[in-house]
Order: C-alpha cells, then structure tokens, then sequence
C-alpha cells in the first residue's frame, strides 16, 4: 500500500480520503464541486492513471476516484478474495457511504465491469457513462462470445492462462514492483515519453511486495479459473442505461481489450452512445493520450445532460 500522503513529486498532489464502508480502508480522492464523475481504474494502475483528469475537471465536476481494494493507497486485506463480485461490492459501499447521485462512471479495463455492475444494482444513481478502453457488459446475449474471442486474441490473456497451467502466475506477478512497465507494455502501453523514474515508482511501488499483490493476481487468477460473476441487470436496469448519454474513446492500439470485441457491446448496452477510437493509442488510453482523452470526455460532458 502507498503511504497515504505520497505524492511523487507533486504529481499527485491530491488529499487521501479513506472509507472504511467496505470492510477495509479504501482510498479515494475527491476533489472539486458540481456533476460528480466516478473514474474507475482496473488492473495494474490506481487511481494515479486519472491524475490528469482530475487537474483538468475538478474546477467543474466533483471529481470522486477510488483505489481498488489492494492497489494504490488502498488496504490489501488477506483475508479477502479479489474477484470482479468483491469489487462491485467495496465500489457499492462507498457510493452509498458517499452518498453519491447523478453519477457519470469513468471506466477504464476492469473498472468496466466493476462500473457496471455498480449500475446493475443502482440504475437511478447513474447518470452517464464514458468508457475510456474499459468494456461495458450489461447481460448483452453476445457478452461470453466477446470475451471468448478476445482472450483467444490478447497476449495478456493467453499469458495468464498459460502462466496459471505451469504454476508461475504467483511468482511472476508477486515480481510487480520491478516488472511493472513491461506488463504495462504487454498490455498496450504506448507512450514512452512518460516513462520517468517518478512514473515507474509511483505505479511499482503500489506492489512492493507479493502480498500486496493480491490485487493485481487475483484480478488475473480470477480470469484462469473462472471466479468473476458478472452482474445481470433486470430488464428495468438495461433500459434506463440504455436511454443514458455515452461515450467510448477506446485506443486502437489497445492489444488487451479489442475494439472489435467490446465496442459492439458498448453500442448494444448504449444505442445513443458514441463511440470514438483513437489511432496509435494504447490500452492505457489516459496516459497516451490525456489532452486527446480529457478533451473528447470534455466535450461530452458540456453537451450532454445529467438528471440534476
């Protein structure tokens, strides 16, 4: 876990706050007033990955960003499982501990499916949704079919299947402190400039050791044995979302999460959505491209309503 106050150089220079509706101390940042935006990171990242949106939409939205449990600044308890479930859970009991309404979610990679199960259960507490690479499944009848197709695709998927059949997943991602950027590479990180001592610490040194791992390998583990229960919406839930304004900016060059595969979800859970791809850009698409992707999700924001 990342000291609470750990800044890294002032590159994320925002106040910690810590719910502990959860179960365990989970973090979050919270800044700014007005519309709230729920930014929902996923594997190997925290909440350090929005640190650009936060800067450039706190002055007009109540910016809310939680840690995962066991990544960031967030607990890592051993006595808990980390399965998508888990996860919608902590991601439930901080919203309502928050009191949060008139919700856009902001999803990236795994913090799609949390998101959305968190819509599942609470439709009237979401307003809209902007994925940014992060799938969008809502009981789409095609959802299995999709994720069969890009598991068989994606290097990091067929990585953990394999490194889970020879008994080196727990070994290999215990290591993350050290081998962060090139899992992050393996998975469709682009943009070499930001490659700074600062930035490899303050992403390394969320895992410094393999305990505190168990975010991280149980997301993936989760995978090789099947453990993640997506949540199915009633027919009430799908319809509001699906009358909800959206936006997919998705990196095209994202090698873990196929356009092809999640972006016909995305259009099916949203028909009024947009979607938008973006040549070059990777599957960490806030740290490739932030002016691009602060700029699109701007925009989206100004011409699109909340129910307030």
């Amino acid at each position: 876990m990342i000291a609470a106050h750990e800044s890294f150089d002032g590159t994320f220079p925002y106040a910690p706050h810590f719910s502990t509706a959860p179960g365990f101390p989970m973090h979050y940042v919270d800044e700014g007033d007005g519309p709230v935006l729920l930014c929902l990171h996923g594997e190997l990242t925290w909440g350090y990955l929005f640190r650009d949106l936060v800067r450039r939409l706190a002055p007009t939205h109540r910016v809310v960003v939680p840690d995962h449990m066991g990544f960031g600044k967030s607990a890592t308890p051993a006595d808990r499982t980390y399965r998508l479930q888990d996860h919608v859970d902590n991601l439930e009991a901080l919203v309502l501990d928050l009191g949060l309404r008139d919700v856009t979610l902001v999803l990236h990679d795994f913090g799609g499916p949390v998101g959305m199960g968190l819509a599942a259960r609470h439709p009237e507490l979401i307003a809209r949704v902007a994925s940014l690479n992060g799938p969008t499944p809502f009981g789409q009848p095609g959802l299995g079919d999709a994720l069969a197709a890009n598991s068989a695709e994606s290097p990091w998927f067929r990585w953990i299947a394999r490194a889970h059949a020879d008994g080196t997943l727990d070994a290999v991602l215990g290591e993350l402190g050290y081998t962060i950027l090139s899992i992050l590479k393996l998975n469709g990180f682009q943009n070499n400039a930001l490659i700074t001592d600062t930035w490899l610490t303050a992403y390394g040194s969320a895992f410094p050791t393999r305990a505190e791992a168990a975010g991280a390998l149980g997301w993936a583990k989760g995978f090789a044995v099947g453990a993640h229960a997506f949540e199915t919406p009633t027919v009430e839930a799908r319809t509001a979302l699906a009358a909800l304004p959206a936006l997919a900016l998705w990196g095209a060059a994202d090698r873990t999460l196929g356009a092809r595969h999640f972006l016909p979800l995305f259009t099916e859970a949203f028909p009024r959505g947009r979607a938008v791809e973006l040549p070059g850009v990777g599957h960490y698409s806030p740290e490739d491209a932030p002016d691009t992707v602060a700029a699109v999700l701007e925009q989206f924001l100004a011409t699109t309503p909340t129910r307030g």
